[in-house]
């Protein structure tokens, strides 16, 4: 197998170790290697990068483990070498053999023979944007958690609170907490602090108020809804955060090229991206799209295509893989978002799979679609133009008369078409 690399290296990286094994390959000479192993603190990293300096590495691989690799790519990403992360899949060794220099050994043979595949690696900047949008949305999945156990504490004093408002920590179900914490029993009070706006009448409030409160209650009502209160905070302190991060991004960004506040309000454009989304796409993915060749790429690293699965001509189950799972749930949601907007063609699409393939499989092709006319909008600027709720409608009649065909001809019907005479 020819050698692409002469000189690499391969790290086998954990938590307090890193084992690196240089490779040098000469013409007409045995290939030597050299393996060495460094701590993780700063000072040791830092030694690393200038033995790998010194030996005249050109390609320095390692794999993906967990956060581990992210201090060690920081530090050695100031070398003059290029780094290269690996899917730690997709360079398994052969079982039975591992060791820490076994693995490092692996990595560095793979790369200097141009076997890995070099995985998607944000710069520091957008790394942060992500980190910050992630947390918001674990944040969220906190505050969520948190109503569940208020809801939880008020069917236990039978309380049916949630059954006649939507939000019961919005503008009408905290005053009645808060009244239900300070002591207030009497559910015709309680309902009178109902807002204008609740469709249910204060009969049904006043019965759905009427309960068994306890101080247990009460203390747990409390506690929860100081829980929500304080995530909230916490959340918009994150969301003034990632705004600075923009403008301060933007400015840093040449004149003539496309600034990441324009890409946002590109998207917005799309039917179920709403601002936050749209932020949390992009920092997912970027906005250079010259890391991924086509479309077709981004979908399949994101995981919302398919995957073979066939085995002497049968073919298997081939749901979903991974993939990118940030990406691929928020992009499910506004693709649920997408079915339920009237007049668009996302909508129309949903529609037609779902009576096929079911609900999910059908928001799932829908965020596929999404994620294409994502990529084409980022990559080119280009301004999102709707097909229509009708377009599929619109299309050949041939293509109809086709697909029609195929559905009888599955029921078991053969069937010949023959064109109606025109009159003259």
């Amino acid at each position: 197998m020819d050698v692409v690399y002469a000189r690499c290296a391969g790290l086998d990286v954990h938590k307090e170790t890193v084992v690196a094994c240089v490779r040098v390959a000469v013409a007409g000479k045995k290939v030597t290697r050299e393996v060495r192993t460094f701590g993780t603190t700063t000072s040791e990293l830092s030694a690393l990068l200038a033995w790998l300096t010194e030996m005249q590495c050109s390609h320095v691989a390692m794999e993906a483990t967990g956060v581990y690799w992210r201090p060690v790519w920081h530090i050695l990403s100031e070398g003059d070498f290029e780094m290269v992360l690996a899917n730690a899949a997709h360079i398994k060794n052969v079982p039975g053999r591992k060791t820490d220099v076994n693995d490092a050994t692996w990595i560095a043979d793979l790369l200097a023979h141009g076997l890995i595949r070099s995985s998607f690696v944000l710069d520091e900047d957008f790394h942060a944007l992500r980190s910050l949008l992630r947390t918001r949305k674990q944040l969220v999945r906190e505050q969520t958690g948190h109503i569940l156990r208020i809801q939880k504490t008020l069917e236990d004093a039978n309380i049916k609170l949630d059954s006649v408002i939507t939000d019961i920590v919005g503008v009408t179900g905290r005053a009645m907490l808060q009244a239900v914490i300070a002591g207030e029993t009497n559910p015709v009070k309680l309902a009178e602090l109902a807002d204008r706006r609740i469709r249910a009448s204060h009969d049904v409030l006043r019965e759905a108020l009427r309960g068994r409160v306890t101080d247990h209650h009460r203390f747990l009502l409390r506690l929860h809804l100081q829980q929500v209160d304080a995530l909230d905070a916490a959340i918009q302190q994150i969301d003034h955060e990632v705004d600075a991060a923009i403008i301060r991004m933007d400015k840093e960004i040449e004149t003539g090229e496309t600034t990441l506040r324009s890409l946002i309000a590109l998207l917005v454009t799309i039917p179920g991206i709403s601002l936050l989304a749209a932020r949390m796409i992009l920092a997912e993915i970027g906005p250079d799209m010259s890391r991924f060749p086509t479309a077709g790429h981004l979908i399949s690293w994101a995981g919302l295509c398919p995957g073979n699965n066939e085995s002497a001509g049968k073919r298997k189950s081939s749901r979903l893989r991974k993939g990118a799972p940030w990406l691929k749930t928020l992009l499910v949601q506004c693709a649920w978002a997408a079915g339920r907007t009237k007049e668009s063609y996302f909508r129309a699409q949903f529609l037609r799979l779902k009576s096929r393939r079911g609900p999910k499989k059908a928001s799932c092709a829908v965020a596929a679609s999404m994620l294409t006319a994502i990529y084409h909008m980022v990559k080119n600027g280009t301004v999102y133009e709707d097909l229509g709720a009708d377009h599929f409608d619109r299309r050949s009649n041939e293509v109809k008369a086709n697909r029609l065909v195929g559905q009888l001809a599955k029921l078991g019907f053969h069937v010949e078409l023959q064109p109606l005479a025109v009159e003259a």
